[in-house]
């Protein structure tokens, strides 16, 4: 398959390029604020799961969450993309899951919109989504804002509780988009 690279005005959502990458992602995004409502900060081992996930689903489905460059100076942002849902007891597995995390000090400066609405674009467009869902807590404002920024409406019937986790990270809140909703929120 050829190697994904999406740029955007100021991004380049592309593959991942091996253990710098993974290094310099994990730096930058692996602090307590940004993880937060993700689970909390990582040991090395789920450091190593997470990797593995991520390239597991990439090798699985043709695409994953991409990392996420910024064009100016090359920075490792963090990252966004696709997945298929996969949490045990999600309402949505298999679903095209569209997710984001990006480092503290790249926060308020719209790249996670710029990021996800290219995304969604790919999902769309090039992987033939019809609709795509997106999770998080319900503490976390921030994400579900800019869901609702994207054109995603909360679906509370598809609300689950994944049972890896203990609150306040346990309790899934979903939202979604399908492709006529995109059509018309892109304009």
């Amino acid at each position: 398959m050829a190697e994904f690279r999406h740029e955007t005005e100021r991004l380049v959502l592309r593959d991942w390029r091996g253990d710098a990458d993974w290094a310099e992602f994990f730096r930058v995004t692996n602090t307590p604020a940004v993880m937060e409502w993700l689970g909390g900060v990582l040991d090395d081992a789920g450091r190593a799961r997470q990797r593995e996930r991520v390239e597991g689903c990439a090798a699985r489905n043709g695409f994953c969450f991409w990392a996420l460059e910024r064009k100016a100076d090359g920075a490792l942002l963090g990252f966004c993309g696709l997945k298929r849902a996969d949490a045990p007891g999600s309402t949505v597995t298999g679903e095209f899951e569209i997710g984001w995390r990006l480092r503290e000090d790249a926060w308020g400066k719209g790249y996670a919109k710029e990021a996800a609405k290219a995304a969604l674009e790919a999902a769309f467009e090039r992987f033939g989504a019809d609709e795509v869902v997106a999770l998080t807590v319900d503490d976390n404002a921030a994400s579900w804002g800019l869901m609702i920024r994207l054109g995603m409406r909360r679906r509370e019937d598809l609300d689950y509780s994944d049972a890896r986790y203990d609150p306040p990270w346990r309790d899934t809140v979903v939202y979604s988009i399908d492709r006529a909703a995109w059509e018309q929120a892109r304009g």
